[in-house]
């Protein structure tokens, strides 16, 4: 499957004054410019520019390959933020605007990214060219346009890492490469170079584009974000909901031995144009090919590739982690939010309860538990899928919070809890007095298996490992809750942490409690909260 970048913007000098906006495609492997699209859209505000802008480069996306994945690029907090479902949508201008470009490619294909402004030049050059045309009483011209030659091709995306996603290991490998590389990284506790130029005000409202003109902005924080909101809105108008850096739910398995479980339609066509799809023009032999070399810097560009930049930043920020974790490219990631199912009548009593016992149904205090996170991952609004395992506690579970959220339930068996063989339905100190050194062997050994046969943890982690593999695939850049027992939950923190097999017995995990571990691009992965239980109380 094709993937493309697109990267959109828009502007209006007056807010609401004369805007136009800008868009290109490019291919996510090479960084090959395969479309552009432009126009000069008459009176409107900032935001609803850079809305037309990503409708506009969508488009242009499909009209190139509607099968594609399509990861877009902006530099507007707001649409971003918007068209990722995290932050609502309320003003008239806008709503409809936002709906279409929902429609163009489905969902689950396309993942939204935040980038600094000096990292979407090309776009913003179309922008201020369709708004010069506009200005001169012209429409804006492909044949004239000097934005592509202006600007370095787009960085082809990272590849994919080499080992498992999100055990830790791919991840801090390509940390070790990027310390020991980053001869121009930034000291400890220094701002990158991201960071210092935000700090030294170059993203102020109504900085001057390289070509002279001047683009009406929302004024943008030291921090890169921007308030983006339209003259009027109220402070509700941009309300963001659950952010993707808030961690929705997790789950995590308790105790060792305790229940084991313990193309839209609407509006003009854009003046565009598609590599390949129109007569030769006096420019195009200037355009660099995919793979002639490294691009030349151009103006907002930092110094050096952006993948050399992504890294350092990647690399100063786990070796000084109060400086934070998240690269500013790597995308969108996929959030597990893990909940651990409500309680059954085993629960309690502190039972092995896996997944060759009696397979229990809730009791009325789970199902009570399983209302409660139903209603609590309602308010947040982020999940956007539910898979359980196959077991009549997390699939019960699973059914109470898809109702509230309006979505079904998928059922991935490797999401099941360890078999504990000859132990389920017993007490940890009923183990002990009919199997003392069976579970003595047990506790020293991730891979010795429990009495009669069951299943040792180290079997459980590859299975585990095996589904979450299979789930990233499936649903990558989105939040998905995974319903499901105390020993997946634990696995995969664990596994995420690159922590050894003794970390699970130093763990509690709650009935109903909610975990979240998010996987990046890079390999990394990063686990953002551990059994939360505030919404049971």
């Amino acid at each position: 499957m094709r993937e493309f970048v697109v990267e959109a913007d828009g502007g209006s000098r007056g807010n609401p004054g004369p805007a136009g906006y800008g868009a290109v495609v490019s291919d996510a492997a090479t960084g090959e410019t395969l479309a552009e699209a432009a126009e000069y859209i008459g009176v409107a505000t900032n935001n609803v520019a850079e809305y037309r802008g990503l409708l506009a480069g969508l488009r242009a996306a499909r009209e190139l390959d509607p099968d594609a994945r399509v990861r877009v690029r902006m530099d507007s907090k707001l649409v971003v933020e918007q068209m990722s479902g995290r932050w609502k949508i309320k003003h008239p201008a806008m709503k409809p605007l936002a709906a279409q470009a929902a429609t163009v490619f489905p969902p689950d294909r396309v993942t939204y990214e935040w980038i600094p402004r000096e990292r979407n030049t090309h776009a913003d050059r179309l922008a201020n060219e369709a708004m010069d045309a506009g200005r001169r009483g012209e429409s804006w011209s492909p044949a004239e346009s000097r934005a592509d030659l202006d600007t370095p091709p787009t960085a082809p995306l990272a590849p994919a890492p080499e080992g498992t996603p999100g055990d830790a290991t791919a991840g801090a490998a390509r940390v070790r490469e990027a310390l020991a590389s980053a001869g121009g990284a930034a000291a400890p506790g220094e701002p990158g170079p991201e960071r210092r130029r935000a700090a030294e005000g170059t993203a102020a409202a109504g900085a001057a584009d390289p070509a002279g003109t001047v683009r009406g902005r929302s004024t943008e924080d030291a921090s890169g974000e921007e308030p983006d909101t339209e003259p009027g809105l109220r402070a509700d108008d941009t309300e963001a909901g659950p952010r993707a850096d808030d961690p929705e739910a997790a789950d995590v398995p308790g105790g060792r031995g305790a229940e084991g479980d313990s193309g839209g339609a609407g509006g003009p066509a854009p003046t565009g144009r598609v590599r390949g799809r129109r007569a030769a023009e006096p420019r195009a032999t200037a355009v660099r090919a995919a793979g002639e070399g490294p691009a030349d810097e151009g103006p907002g560009r930092p110094a050096g590739s952006a993948p050399a930049d992504a890294d350092r930043r990647a690399a100063q920020a786990v070796a000084t982690p109060s400086s934070g974790w998240a690269p500013a490219d790597m995308g969108a990631p996929a959030t597990f939010v893990l909940l651990r199912h409500g309680e059954t009548p085993l629960t309690p009593q502190k039972r092995f309860s896996g997944s060759g016992g009696s397979d229990p149904s809730l009791s009325d205090i789970g199902r009570e538990q399983a209302g409660k996170v139903a209603a609590a991952l309602a308010r947040r609004g982020t999940v956007q899928a539910v898979v359980a395992s196959p077991l009549a506690r997390t699939r019960e579970t699973a059914r109470i919070v898809a109702a509230r959220l309006g979505l079904d339930v998928a059922v991935e068996d490797g999401l099941r809890e360890t078999d504990f063989g000859a132990w389920e339905g017993l007490t940890f100190g009923e183990v002990r007095e009919r199997y003392p050194e069976d579970l003595d062997t047990w506790l020293a050994s991730p891979d010795a298996e429990p009495t009669g046969g069951g299943e040792s943890f180290a079997a459980t982690a590859a299975r585990v490992a095996e589904a979450r593999d299979r789930l990233l695939a499936e649903y990558r850049g989105r939040t998905v809750l995974l319903v499901t027992h105390v020993t997946p939950i634990k696995m995969m923190v664990r596994l995420a942490l690159g922590a050894p097999p003794e970390a699970l017995f130093r763990m509690e995990l709650s009935a109903a409690s909610l975990s979240a571990v998010a996987y990046y691009a890079d390999g990394n992965a990063s686990v953002r909260l551990f059994n939360d239980t505030s919404h049971l109380r």
